[in-house]
């Protein structure tokens, strides 16, 4: 096993080949810890050089409301009243810091979603 530290775009390439290799490695042998090292530094590299932006906040309010099957109406339970559930998922409305915690408990979105401008 030499490990060394991905640097560049050539050495991402090779770590993920390498991994593919020792994909089905069984965990707590040599291919296994070499598995595990190597899933830790290509995940930092993708990090650093491919970050994932969050997320639109109303449109992660949407997706969230269409996987539990939520409507307007639910949201309006949520927020308080259904011309403002309308408000906000046209955007004429700012979410305001209650409104954030309210979906935030209610929905299960990351706070760290919902704060950012949109």
């Amino acid at each position: 096993m030499t490990i060394k530290p991905i640097k560049s775009k050539k050495d991402y390439q090779a770590a993920l080949a390498r991994l593919e290799q020792i994909f089905d490695a069984k965990p707590g042998s040599k291919d296994g810890d070499e598995l595990e090292i190597l899933g830790i530094l290509i995940e930092k590299y993708e990090q650093t050089h491919y970050p994932i932006d969050y997320p639109d906040p109303i449109e992660a309010i949407k997706f969230r409301m269409e996987q539990l099957g939520y409507t307007q109406n639910d949201l309006a339970r949520v927020v308080g009243l259904k011309s403002r559930a309308s408000e906000i998922l046209n955007r004429k409305r700012k979410l305001s810091l209650e409104m954030i915690r309210q979906i935030h408990q209610s929905l299960g979105i990351p706070t760290d979603v919902l704060i950012q401008a949109y």
